[in-house]
């Protein structure tokens, strides 16, 4: 699987119907779940619920939260069976609430304990990766860090994504925790040169193309976070510039395939707003990107609304910018 690009996992926010739209505008971006535990999997209602994708998503990776390896051997299994791409591991999450289900950023702690998790990861058959940050509270020194990369080398994971801040297990929310801690990508950098075998991603704060390019001189690939999600037509470029192939395709010609899926999807049940709340920034920076957000989310939680409030959107759309060149 080529990582050249990727787009990170986000709870409550890359969802299948996000990752479908996304997959719209990039055939070859690597799209990851929200982060499953591996609690909702094996003791869940509704597994499938966190498991089902389309097969148009792929390539697709499972992300789980856990620390019980005997858990985590069988979640992984349950993402071979389901078809998945890859298996990653989080290690990098902050919030209080991961860390009292002992997994996220608070595993970096553990090195031992993540080493035998991707062990069992590794059971599944599938990429077992781990994406974590540079370091915890006070064990921020480079030192931690190269010990904690070297002890996952051993365990045989050979993908890492590298969050290149590290994380305050305590004192910052986890939004805090993405724009406080300085970014240190010479981190990123300098464990990519000291362990070159293995594919480094560098995730934080790249927010376009042209600064993906520069870090990809000196790692394998790069994750872009809520760049992705909140202007999402970033991603329109990746498939010709960094896969070689690939026409980039036009706002409209994503509508008409955005429309379509949604078609599909509330004939089979699925609230239209379910899919609109993903979709409000495919036109930012445009005269009448305004127009769109508004008409989408005025009507798309109306009783009865269908694919159609997509289509009334985009012809607001062109509405509101053919009235701003005239005026």
């Amino acid at each position: 699987m080529n990582r050249k690009v990727c787009v990170a996992p986000m709870l409550d926010w890359t969802d299948r119907h996000e990752r479908s739209f996304l997959r719209m505008i990039s055939r070859h971006t690597v799209l990851y779940t929200e982060m499953i535990t591996t609690g909702a999997l094996l003791h869940g209602k509704d597994p499938e619920r966190f498991l089902r994708f389309d097969e148009q998503e792929h390539p697709v990776a499972l992300q789980l939260g856990g620390s019980d390896p005997e858990a985590i051997a069988v979640c992984a299994g349950m993402a071979a069976d389901y078809g998945y791409d890859e298996v990653n591991l989080n290690v990098g999450c902050p919030s209080d609430r991961v860390q009292k289900g002992r997994f996220g950023a608070c595993l970096m702690a553990e090195p031992e304990l993540v080493a035998e998790s991707v062990a069992a990861m590794r059971q599944s058959g599938l990429p077992a990766t781990v994406k974590t940050r540079i370091g915890i509270d006070d064990q921020d020194s480079y030192e931690f860090l190269h010990s904690f990369v070297g002890t996952l080398d051993k365990a045989g994971c050979k993908t890492l994504i590298v969050h290149a801040r590290k994380a305050w297990l305590e004192g910052l929310s986890p939004k805090q925790n993405r724009e406080i801690p300085p970014l240190r990508y010479d981190v990123v950098y300098q464990i990519k040169q000291d362990f070159p075998e293995l594919e480094i991603i560098l995730n934080g704060g790249v927010q376009d193309l042209d600064a993906a390019e520069s870090h990809m001189t000196q790692v394998d690939g790069v994750m872009i976070g809520r760049e992705a999600y909140q202007n999402p037509y970033v991603l329109a470029e990746v498939d010709r510039r960094f896969y070689g192939e690939g026409a980039v395709k036009t706002r409209e010609e994503i509508v008409s395939e955005l429309t379509d899926y949604a078609a599909r999807q509330v004939a089979e049940g699925v609230p239209v707003k379910s899919i609109t709340r993903h979709v409000l920034g495919l036109f930012n920076g445009l005269p009448g990107a305004r127009a769109w957000r508004r008409s989408l989310s005025q009507n798309a939680f109306k009783p009865g609304a269908t694919e159609q409030v997509i289509r009334n959107a985009y012809a607001d759309f062109l509405g509101a910018g053919e009235a701003r060149q005239v005026a």
